[in-house]
């Protein structure tokens, strides 16, 4: 695996981190799987997580929006497609963006973020884009610890609950980056460690995507959010974060930078507000 590909993306390295900026670009308004942790809101300047931005954009304002930051970031090294959805789930706005981007800027690493619902069906897509780099989240292995975490998964015209439908998320997140790794893509893989749901078996979770041939893995703390199913159970304990961070050292190699950036993120990682976008010129 050719790990140069990370020297300039931030949210693979940390070393790239203290040097280089990404920008997120909100153009994935849908999503094909609900998540008990998750609420995503729009028009929103006050929350810095996963699942908010200020507002959704066309592929064409994506572009324009790019443009803008890169004239005023020399060191902006990647464009990310992080939600506020699932980036496959929209995949017509997903590719229109990406080929407007690498149009524009043939150098710029593109980075796509996903549940992996879709990722068997469309991985030579992603491919074939130029993508280099996807992060899947994965939160669980079992079929019972994936039923408490995802209220339903829509799969080709089908609803699916409980355990059946974590299930099918599980085959197709593995059969993916099986696909993904087996074509040269660099995958990090997410897992939110929520107390009492799944924290039990992070460790076989990092375990597996090591032998998937995974690149990085992101063990990051759950956030409860006003309005989603786990709104009351408590944040992850920054202890037991740690340790289990520090145990799966031993597995594969750990992301230990992460801001759990907002889906309108850019700047570097290391600047306190780089995770709102706000000017409005940008679009």
């Amino acid at each position: 695996m050719d790990n140069s590909k990370n020297q300039k993306h931030p949210c693979f390295s940390a070393s790239a981190a203290q040097h280089y900026a990404r920008i997120h670009l909100p153009v994935a308004m849908h999503c094909n799987i609900n998540c008990n942790y998750c609420n995503r809101r729009y028009d929103c300047l006050n929350e810095s997580r996963p699942g908010v931005t200020s507002a959704i954009i066309s592929p064409a304002e994506a572009l324009r929006r790019y443009q803008y930051h890169k004239q005023r970031l020399s060191n902006l090294s990647v464009v990310g497609i992080a939600g506020p959805g699932d980036a496959l789930a929209d995949w017509e706005e997903t590719s229109q963006t990406i080929r407007l981007i690498r149009k524009y800027d043939p150098e710029v690493i593109l980075c796509l973020s996903t549940n992996g619902l879709k990722l068997p069906s469309m991985a030579d897509d992603i491919v074939k884009l130029g993508v280099s780099h996807v992060t899947v989240t994965v939160n669980a292995l079992n079929p019972e610890t994936g039923a408490k975490i995802y209220r339903y998964v829509n799969y080709q015209g089908k609803r699916y609950t409980g355990n059946s439908g974590a299930d099918l998320l599980l085959y197709n997140q593995l059969e993916g980056i099986r696909l993904l790794v087996s074509s040269g893509i660099m995958v990090k893989v997410n897992t939110v460690m929520i107390p009492g749901i799944n924290d039990h078996e992070i460790r076989a979770v990092v375990q597996k995507m090591s032998e998937l041939g995974v690149y990085i893995t992101n063990i990051m703390p759950f956030i409860p959010v006003r309005g989603s199913v786990f709104e009351k159970l408590s944040p992850t304990d920054r202890h037991k974060l740690d340790t289990i961070r520090s145990t799966c050292q031993t597995e594969m190699l750990q992301l230990l930078h992460c801001r759990q950036c907002r889906a309108d993120a850019v700047g570097m990682l290391t600047e306190p507000k780089c995770n709102i976008q706000t000017d409005s010129k940008a679009v």
